[in-house]
């Protein structure tokens, strides 16, 4: 009976409720009502489906990699700084012809939108954005920025005309689920050349947002074909056990994961005991728990190399011991006890779920044997320390130092290393920016504002029938390419 058993999960997993032919069931954990999200601040939901709905200019393919999307090329000036794309010969919803006067408008309106977010801040360099005839716009910039295609493709910039996009799919209610209908747009409405019976071979999808143990749930009774958006909090409940094990996909994602230090009181006020905490963890157990092979564990705000020699080019305090790490910890610890006659206590701010809670148990550890002690509350509550989990958007040490920026006020900041960044902007010299750079992350460190772990942890659940799906380093999995057809 066990073996039988057996044998009618793995069908399930296998074949999935959609079958070859029709639609692909996609589940983003979220709230459901993130699909339906306006604006330029999106939730991860909200960055899938305007991705699907409005592309911009560029566009990620399924590995993550840059390709044409409303602009079929492109050329960079020789000095780094102007950016000139040729628009396709696409439509509106409506039938008119996309046009570069519209692109710019719609361009300039999210630039301004974005202000005063951490997006906007890596988009400053932008000068200017102008249509130089009907089917060509330029993107000046002030100083050359090799990733700034990989900006341009993120989904905030999606062009849009009266809230609406123009592709490469169409969205629609779908009724029976309460999700969404995606279906993709021939390829003239795209301005390409028309594909022999492309109906009969594009697969529309049905989108739908639910908290992580729905998802889940969805995905192990045959109801979803792939779940998206798994983060740390909900990795527990991705162990469906040994025969479906091989759907896991985890990406290899850059950004930040780490603890941002909400506030410079108590204990906390001084940087060398914020230290004393980030000495004490052991970063090579802290994923044992969960059993996350290949997680690369952080010490630095930026990544390792990123700086170039300047910047580091080893893990901090290569040459203590964890113990002696945190024998050093401990001394400051006491020191502190003894003249405030008072425990130290951090609350710890990390969001519902059970890879949440396990990580809680490693770092409360770690901190207990300092002599800290650590008190676990919901994100929102009132917290000395909060996870800061964030994709990267671009790989520049320029987007993890403005992750920091004072104008956020997500926690402990500083304007001198704001300053330094700001004054990298209008450098043309590469080596000269570096420099700054270079300073702005020692005032940072020197600060201790963050508490780094590793890299973020992004997962999904993926059936053996969906095609168009790559685990990828930047943790976005666009919906177009799984309504294509494998070659």
């Amino acid at each position: 009976m066990r073996f039988l058993f057996a044998i009618s999960v793995f069908l399930l997993a296998a074949c999935g409720p959609s079958g070859p032919k029709g639609p692909v069931q996609v589940v983003i954990i979220g709230e459901s009502g993130e699909l339906s999200d306006t604006g330029v601040r999106l939730s991860p939901a909200g960055q899938h489906l305007r991705a699907a709905t409005a592309e911009g200019l560029v566009a990620l393919d399924a590995s993550g990699q840059i390709v044409p999307a409303l602009a079929e090329r492109w050329i960079i000036t020789d000095d780094g700084r102007s950016y000139i794309f040729r628009l396709r010969d696409s439509e509106w919803p409506d039938g008119e012809t996309i046009s570069a006067n519209q692109v710019r408008q719609s361009l300039r309106a999210a630039l301004r939108s974005l202000r005063g977010s951490s997006l906007g801040l890596d988009l400053q360099k932008v000068e200017d954005v102008r249509a130089m005839t009907g089917r060509v716009i330029e993107m000046r910039l002030s100083s050359p920025m090799p990733d700034f295609l990989r900006l341009l493709a993120q989904p905030e910039l999606g062009i849009m005309r009266g809230g609406m996009g123009a592709g490469p799919m169409e969205a629609s209610p779908d009724d029976a689920s309460g999700g969404i209908r995606l279906v993709a747009l021939p390829p003239q409405r795209r301005g390409l050349p028309a594909r022999a019976q492309w109906e009969e071979s594009a697969r529309p999808l049905i989108v739908r947002a639910m908290a992580a143990p729905d998802a889940v749930e969805a995905f192990s009774v045959g109801e979803a074909d792939l779940v998206l958006n798994g983060q740390i909090a909900s990795f527990p409940l991705a162990d469906t056990g040994p025969l479906t094990r091989g759907t896991i996909r985890v990406d290899g994602a850059h950004g930040l994961f780490g603890l941002v230090v909400r506030n410079d009181d108590g204990f906390l006020s001084d940087p060398s005991r914020r230290e004393a905490l980030s000495i004490a963890i052991d970063r090579d157990g802290l994923m044992q728990p969960l059993n996350i092979g290949g997680w690369q564990s952080a010490t630095w705000i930026v990544p390792l190399g990123s700086l170039g020699e300047s910047g580091p080019q080893q893990l901090r305090w290569e040459n203590l011991s964890l113990q002696q790490r945190r024998a050093l910890a401990r001394q400051r610890v006491a020191a502190w006890e003894s003249a405030q006659g008072r425990q130290a206590v951090v609350r710890i701010a990390l969001p519902a779920g059970p890879g949440s809670d396990a990580l809680f148990a490693q770092l409360s550890g770690d901190f207990g044997l300092i002599g800290v002690t650590a008190v676990q509350v919901r994100q929102g509550e009132s917290a000395d320390l909060e996870l800061r989990d964030r994709l990267a958007r671009y790989y520049s040490p320029r987007w993890y130092l403005d992750q920091f920026n004072c104008s956020l006020r997500l926690g402990l900041c500083s304007p001198e290393a704001d300053e330094l960044v700001a004054q990298s902007i209008a450098l043309t010299d590469p080596s000269a920016q570096t420099q700054l750079l270079v300073q702005a992350h020692r005032v940072l460190i020197g600060r201790e504002v963050f508490i780094p772990l590793g890299a973020p942890i992004r997962w999904s659940l993926v059936r053996g029938d969906v095609f168009g799906f790559e685990a990828n380093e930047w943790g976005l999995h666009p919906l177009f390419p799984l309504s294509l057809p494998p070659n």
